[in-house]
């Protein structure tokens, strides 16, 4: 059976609506990229096997950059954490060198509060001074845990939540499989 493609003067606007290189998609498709560049400005009419390949891999890179549909696609996997019995400066000094400004406590493998370096600021703004902030424990300084969904949560409810939340964390049967903050979601602009 046949399979009716776009028109092949498609490949370019298509590839390019996709933000892919002609090299990129070569690589994608198996195609050569002088065969494709000759396809998008019309100077060959390619064989059913190449168009076929191209528009396939057209279709499973657009598949792939819409599939961030659910927090589960979008969630960051590795989740940079802190336990609530330690230190709040080994807290931030985890958050400095991993480059985060928030991050989820934990009590073993349960979910139970936040710090972020906006609250540890509203101390030193309120009086604290840094050396006793420092040595406090991380459970003696927390605020209510992140919001926690489901991997199949749409990314819809995910931006609501991160609207009032530093982030949202992601779950699997209990379990915290990822985290999704505001700079995840930019970056499927």
């Amino acid at each position: 059976m046949l399979v009716k493609f776009p028109p092949e003067s498609d490949i370019k606007r298509l590839r390019k609506s996709l933000d892919i290189t002609q090299q990129e998609l070569a690589k994608l498709s198996g195609v050569s990229q002088s065969t494709i560049a000759k396809l998008e400005r019309g100077n060959i009419k390619g064989s059913y096997e190449a168009v076929t390949r191209i528009f396939s891999a057209l279709h499973e890179e657009s598949r792939r950059n819409t599939k961030a549909s659910m927090a589960g696609d979008l969630a960051t996997r590795q989740i940079v954490s802190v336990q609530s019995n330690e230190l709040v400066k080994n807290a931030t000094e985890l958050m400095r060198s991993s480059g985060i400004s928030q991050m989820p406590v934990f009590l073993g493998r349960l979910h139970v509060g936040s710090i972020s370096e906006n609250l540890i600021l509203a101390r030193l703004r309120d009086g604290d001074s840094m050396e006793t902030i420092a040595e406090l424990k991380v459970s003696d300084l927390m605020e209510d845990a992140f919001p926690i969904v489901k991997e199949d949560t749409p990314v819809e409810a995910v931006t609501t939540l991160l609207s009032s939340s530093h982030a949202v964390m992601v779950a699997r049967n209990g379990d915290m499989t990822g985290v999704i903050t505001s700079a995840d979601l930019l970056k499927m602009l």
